[in-house]
Parts: structure tokens; C-alpha cells; sequence
């Protein structure tokens, strides 16, 4: 039927006049927001249908494939037997960020039978229009967003082609950018007969890069004529990561962090853990770096104990990783560095696990936490104009549980995670569509968190990102993510931190009070980073503290950290090793001396070393020594450190004092 008024329903059951005009933000009568849910028509039926037909009586048609659901709070149809058709939007859900989800089906339309998929999470704007594709935007954009558009399909290659969807790579319409992440309208099953390689994705490319700005087109034709060689998909990975990397590092960065944990008007005690956490940590080297948020799980002396040891692990283990990485010569890939923030949570969760044994805790006795971790790994690089940069933008991204991350700019808002409950358990199994996992009573039940199993059970995923636009990191609990409380405010409350209007600071404690105030019923914790790469400089408004302390430049804080590394070399020299000793038997033989002390009330642990993946430059026999004291102290033996400081301080301060003094800073309680 053609519509002849553009309504769109109220999501509050409770409403007594739910029907509104279409465009308005919230219901008239009860000030519920409305949601205005445009999704994507798939199939040849779609294209038939005209503009202002209203499509099983709640599916306006908006334009060509595009309907909007004019009754967001009903449960879209959905058959007993799922359809082939739509099992691999299921099985991809992971990559939610760059795919569609499917929404539902519409049928019965004018006597046809045929049930049209209808898909959400298209890269469709909040007013209905269609983002442009990547030839649209090409020549307007700039050379880092160019090659990173390209590094993010050839991370899609794989995944899709696993499932033999490659054809969605292929097709320039379906290949749309909202800034600077790369979204596919749909997926096409690539014919049994067509076989697909990197040679026809180069072939693809070849149109785009004949027109790439002038510093990165030589490289990327070069890439392109590799592929249509048909060189391997790693090779391919590595020359464009690096020349991603090398363009990225052109940009300046700055970056400013502020959190804060709040108990909330209601519960009895904050679970939350956070860092960084209000005034307590400004004097940390990790900052601006590195951002925590935890909610822990288990009650009194339970969630908080396993929220507040997943932070300080975390914050441990990360010191190392970072001086690691400014040691090397040459880029660490992002493979590698994936493997050892991965590795990180592990330990976490061990060493969360060992306390529950412990204490001999059972089922939902258990202690344990979900995470939301941000790391932005400083490493230098030539760019690609040829200067030394101390940046390559790189921002890593891991979360365990239902804490998430949000990457907001004036223009949107981005949900970087994906939740570990049963609704997305339900999805990724390919047995329900997403809205109709919903409405299972345990559909927000957590599937996964640290320390309620062993390490080996977890399902882990890092993602890597290049901050290369101006932007707000923003992690938190899910006391301010539910009821989709940062998609509907994310305008009023960051915005005027992006215009210089508000300070990072007074953000934090707007959207602590925000969550309060709608979801008053748990702790909130929020921690916000505004990453700047912009030349211009926006003052921040009365702040709440001296900018030299909460405004870290990275290149200030890398001339410090080079004055630093003199002197402790000065102290090594001193040193006299007979043999040079590895990382891992250094580490061993700590671990060992740590086993003789008197930590009868401590379960014996012993977890496994994990390798240090990164390759040292030889530095003499001193450093590679104080390397396996590193990697003892906040590396994969996290688990007996901590034990050790918690049961026997002096005898482990005693060891730390035996460092140098820079080094005494990363042992816990150290100054």
C-alpha cells in the first residue's frame, strides 16, 4: 500500500499515544527517544518496490532498498527454519563493525510469497541516506585514510572468502566508507564456478590507486601490481601495513585522558575498576597510553577485589610491552603485538582464577570481571616523506564481558566491541537473528569474563585501529551503555569536548552523572581519551587540573624517556654476567628463587612463560639480564609476582632495590 502520513511508533509499551511524525527525536506524550531504524532491502523484489509504499504494514520504503521501521519496538518476523541466505551474516558477526547484521524478513507483499532479508547496521546515517562509496570519496580524502581503506579490505579478504563471499570485496557499490572505517551494504556468495584470488582484488584496486594522492601512490602501485602477480597475502599485508604506518606517522598526535569510577546512588559498593582513576594516577608513565575499565562480578570482596587486580595486572604487564617496543629497530607487527596484549588478559584471568581456588569458590560464587582495554603503541618510523617520527598512530583495542568502547567524532558514533552475552553467543552460532536473541530472559547474561575459567576457554579478539582523525575514545561499564544511553546522547555530551568548549575531565564526570541519573541502578565507570591530530590547538575551558600534568605530547615525553634510557645504561655497564642469559631462563630462574619463599597460604602456581615475541637489538650483556627481570616482573609471570609482593613485601622489595631506579618503578608499590 502506498502510506499517505510518515508515522513512526513509539518503543515505550507503556505509551498511551505512541504514534509520532517521522524525524521527530522523542514521543510527543511520554519523551521516550525515538528510534528511527533504517535498514537495507537485499534481493531483485526490493528494486521493484516503489518510494512511499508502506511494506508489511510497518516497512516504509525511503528510497531505492532503503526502508525504515516505522514500529521499532515489534519484534521483526522471522522463520522457524532459518534461510542458507542469512547463516553468514551470522557466523561474521564478530566483524559487526564493517558488516550488516540481519534484521528480519518481510513477505506476503502484494500476494508475492518471496521473503525479503532485510539487514541493519548499514552504513546508512540517521536520516536515511546512504553513506558514498569509496570511489565517491577517494579523491576528496587524504593519503593515510586512502591506504588505510585498503589495509581494512584486505583484512575482510580472508573471513570472506573462508565463507566464499569474496565477490562483496569486489563490487564498488557495495563498498561504502563512513570516515575512515570501510562498511559493505551486504554480502555476495561468489558462484561455485568463479574462483576468486588476490589477483582480482589487485585488479579492483588498480582503478583507485592510478588516482592516490601523490606520497603513497608509487607504493601502492607497486602493492597492486605485487597482487595481480599474485604474490602471497602476507607479504602484501606487511608492505601495506608499513606504508600505513609510515603515512599515519605524518600526522601529529596528541593525546589527553581523564576516568573516573562511580558508585552510583544505589549499590552498596563500587565493583568498577578504572584507570586511569580521577587524580590518583597522574603521575603514571603509562599515561596517556594506556586506558582500563573493569566491572567486576562476585558481590563484597568479590567483584571489587577481581576488577581491582585485573587493572593493576594489566598496567604491569603493559610497561613492559611499551619498553620493549621503543627499543626495536624496526616495526613490530601488528600480529605480534595482538599476541601479547592476548597474552596479557591471560595471566589476568589466571591469576583472578587462582584466587577463586583458593578461596574455594564455586559456580556464581566465583570472582570475576569483564575488561575494556586501549592501548596506543608509540613506535617510530620514517614516513613517508622521509622524516623520523616517534608515532605511528596505532591504537589496539582488546575487551572480555559487556564493557565497551566508542570512537565518537562530530560527525558520529562508533561501537568498536562486540559483547560477550548469550544474545551474541545466539548469533555467532548461527542459531537465532540477533533482535530475536533479544528477547531471551538470559540474553544480557555474560558468556565470558576474566577468572571464571581457565585461560585456555577464553575466545579473544584485538583489534587494531590508526587514530588518524580527530576523535573521543571512550570506554565504559555498562552502567552508561545500557538502554543505548551514549548512541542517544553522544551529541550533547561530546561534542563540546571536540570543540575546545568542555574539558576531558568535566566530560567524564557529565557522563558518569548522565548514567546516574538513567541507569542508576549499578557502578559507572567511564574513561575518555580525546585523541588530537589537527594542527590546531582548542584551549580547554577552566581545567580541571595543570594541562602540563594531564596533556601528554608524545614527543616531549620521548626525548624524557631517551634521557632515562642513558642513564640506566650507565648503571648496567656496572654489571658483571658471566653468560648472557634469556629472557625465558632469566625469568625461569626468578620465578624459581620466588618459589623459596614462604607463600604457604598461596596456592602453588606455576603458569606458562610465554616467549617474548619481540626480537631485542643487542645491547650487551646487562640489558639482556635486566630483560628477564622484566619479563618476570610485569610479563607472563605476572601470577607469582603479585603473590610474592602480596605475601612476602620485604622480601620482594628486597629484590626490586637490587634494580635500577627506574626500574624500581615497575615493581608494585614502587615510587
Amino acid at each position: 500500500m502506498i502510506s499517505t502520513q510518515l508515522i513512526i511508533y513509539c518503543i515505550n509499551p507503556r505509551c498511551n499515544s505512541p504514534i509520532n511524525p517521522i524525524g521527530d527525536s522523542v514521543c510527543a506524550t511520554c519523551q521516550t527517544p525515538l528510534v528511527h531504524r533504517y535498514l537495507w532491502a537485499t534481493g531483485s523484489l526490493s528494486t521493484k518496490i516503489s518510494l512511499g509504499t508502506r511494506v508489511a504494514q510497518r516497512y516504509e520504503v525511503i528510497s531505492r532498498q532503503i526502508w525504515l521501521d516505522t514500529q521499532p519496538g515489534l519484534s521483526p518476523d522471522v522463520p522457524e527454519e532459518l534461510p542458507t541466505e542469512v547463516i553468514p551474516y551470522l557466523r561474521l558477526y564478530q566483524e559487526r563493525l564493517h558488516l550488516p547484521q540481519a534484521y528480519g524478513f518481510a513477505s506476503n507483499f502484494e500476494g508475492d510469497t518471496t521473503n525479503i532479508l532485510l539487514l541493519e547496521n548499514v552504513p546508512i546515517d540517521e536520516k536515511g541516506n546512504i553513506y558514498p562509496t569509496i570511489v565517491e570519496a577517494w579523491e576528496q580524502t587524504t593519503a593515510v585514510r586512502q591506504v588505510y581503506w585498503l589495509w581494512q579490505i584486505l583484512q575482510l579478504w580472508t573471513p570472506l572468502s573462508e565463507l566464499g563471499l569474496s565477490r562483496s570485496l569486489l563490487v564498488v557499490d557495495n563498498l561504502r566508507v563512513q570516515g575512515w572505517c570501510v562498511r559493505l551494504l551486504e554480502l555476495y556468495q561468489t558462484p561455485a564456478d568463479e574462483k576468486l584470488s588476490l589477483r582480482n582484488l589487485g585488479e579492483c584496486w588498480q582503478f583507485w590507486v592510478a588516482s592516490a594522492k601523490a606520497s603513497v601512490a608509487k607504493e601502492l602501485q607497486n602493492i597492486v601490481q605485487q597482487m595481480c602477480d599474485e604474490v602471497e597475502l602476507e607479504t602484501i599485508n606487511i608492505q601495506l601495513n608499513n606504508l600505513l604506518l609510515a603515512s599515519a606517522a605524518e600526522l601529529p598526535l596528541v593525546l589527553k585522558v581523564a576516568g573516573s569510577t562511580d558508585i552510583g546512588p544505589i549499590m552498596a559498593q563500587n565493583e568498577d575498576a578504572c584507570y586511569p582513576n580521577s587524580l590518583s594516577d597522574l603521575d603514571e608513565p603509562l599515561l596517556p597510553h594506556l586506558s582500563i575499565v573493569c566491572d567486576g562480578i562476585g558481590g563484597h570482596e568479590g567483584g571489587e577485589v577481581a576488577s581491582k587486580l585485573a587493572v593493576q595486572s594489566v598496567k604491569l604487564q603493559i610497561r613492559a610491552l611499551l619498553k620493549e617496543v621503543r627499543e626495536q629497530t624496526v616495526l613490530v607487527p601488528p600480529e605480534l603485538l595482538q599476541e601479547q596484549l592476548e597474552a596479557s588478559l591471560r595471566v589476568v584471568n589466571n591469576l583472578i582464577s587462582a584466587r577463586n581456588n583458593e578461596q574455594k569458590r564455586q559456580g556464581k560464587e566465583r570472582m570475576a570481571t569483564t575488561i575494556v582495554m586501549a592501548l596506543q603503541v608509540p613506535q617510530r618510523v620514517q614516513t613517508s616523506t622521509g622524516w623520523q617520527s616517534n608515532n605511528t598512530h596505532e591504537l589496539y583495542l582488546a575487551n572480555v564481558g559487556d564493557s565497551r568502547a566508542y570512537w565518537i567524532t562530530r560527525n558520529y558514533c562508533q561501537l568498536l566491541t562486540v559483547d560477550d552475552d548469550v544474545a551474541t553467543r545466539e548469533v555467532r552460532f548461527a542459531k537465532s537473528l540477533y533482535r530475536k536473541a533479544l528477547l531471551r530472559a538470559d540474553a544480557n547474561a555474560l558468556t565470558q569474563a576474566l577468572g571464571t575459567r581457565d585461560a585456555e576457554s577464553l575466545r579473544l579478539k584485538v583489534q587494531r585501529f590508526i587514530v588518524e582523525e580527530d576523535g573521543l575514545l571512550l570506554l565504559c561499564s555498562d552502567g552508561l551503555s545500557d538502554k543505548n544511553l551514549v548512541e542517544q546522547s553522544w551529541q550533547d555530551y561530546a561534542i563540546p569536548v571536540l570543540t575546545g568548549e568542555l574539558t576531558v575531565e568535566d566530560a567524564v564526570r557529565n557522563w558518569i552523572d548522565l548514567a546516574n541519573e538513567k541507569n542508576g541502578r549499578d557502578n559507572t565507570s567511564v574513561v575518555l581519551t580525546y585523541c588530537r591530530v589537527s594542527p590546531e590547538y582548542l584551549v580547554p575551558v577552566t581545567p580541571a587540573l595543570p594541562e602540563e600534568i594531564i596533556e601528554a605530547e608524545i614527543q616531549e615525553e620521548e626525548e624524557l624517556e631517551e634521557l632515562e634510557e642513558l642513564e640506566e645504561l650507565e648503571e648496567l655497564e656496572e654489571l658483571e654476567l658471566e653468560e648472557p642469559i634469556s629472557f625465558t631462563e632469566s625469568s625461569q630462574a626468578l620465578l624459581d628463587l620466588d618459589l623459596d619463599l614462604d607463600l604457604s597460604e598461596e596456592p602453588v602456581l606455576s603458569p606458562k612463560i610465554p616467549p617474548t615475541l619481540i626480537t631485542k637489538p643487542k645491547r650487551g650483556k646487562g640489558l639482556i639480564m635486566l630483560g628477564g627481570v622484566l619479563a618476570l616482573l610485569v610479563g607472563g609471570t605476572s601470577l607469582g609476582l603479585l603473590a610474592w609482593w602480596q605475601f612476602n613485601p620485604q622480601g620482594f622489595q628486597q629484590m626490586c632495590r637490587q634494580l635500577p631506579q627506574r626500574m624500581q618503578q615497575l615493581c608494585p608499590g614502587g615510587k
